[in-house]
């Protein structure tokens, strides 16, 4: 290992979040400080829908604090418990923002998100035979905004600059690639 951690001190919890300061020594040893921010997994979900007229995603479109603005997004999320079942995680949050049960859903991998600062996996999920039921966002998730879009469309949506989440983004190069090279389920 490159960098030792000589002590790590958290400074920061809430249901969420733990955020901790790492006194750290590099191979050469130099000492420094890493802040790190420590999430429990999540899942991102990409909801395709297949008809004789094309092929649909299904976004979330929700306010988003940090940024102060709206945005169009995959479902995406996690419980707040570092032990998880995917799969669960990912038809649980699928379910809960949308409001659609998938037949089929697909792990297309695992993605590590900001990891310059942040510990946090995400489950990819490919989520096809949708059906349509009652949503049932968390009270953070208020204002969820459902749209159905075409490939099309979300693709330029991506280009043109209004989707930004570069976790949809990223679920996205994933289902691309994986399509291209007609890969299997991967193991959980």
């Amino acid at each position: 290992m490159s960098i030792k951690t000589i002590s790590s001190r958290e400074v920061y919890r809430n249901p969420w979040t733990r955020v901790r300061e790492d006194v750290i020594e590099r191979a050469n040893g130099q000492r420094g400080i890493y802040g790190v921010i420590d999430k429990d997994p999540g899942s991102v979900i990409i909801p395709l829908e297949k008809t004789q007229e094309g092929e649909f995603v299904y976004l979330i479109e929700q306010f988003r604090y940090t940024v102060q603005g709206r945005f169009a997004e995959f479902p995406q999320g996690g419980w707040e418990q570092a032990e998880i079942i995917p799969e669960q995680l990912a038809r649980g949050e699928l379910r809960e923002e949308t409001g659609l049960e998938a037949k089929r859903m697909t792990l297309l991998g695992t993605l590590q998100i900001a990891y310059g600062v942040m510990n946090q996996k995400h489950y990819v999920y490919l989520a096809e035979g949708l059906t349509q039921g009652k949503a049932d966002p968390d009270v953070e998730e208020h204002d969820l905004v459902l749209k159905r879009v075409s490939v099309q469309e979300f693709e330029r949506m991506v280009l043109d600059g209004e989707i930004v989440d570069n976790s949809s983004i990223a679920a996205w190069g994933l289902y691309k690639v994986w399509l291209d090279h007609g890969r299997p389920a991967r193991e959980e």
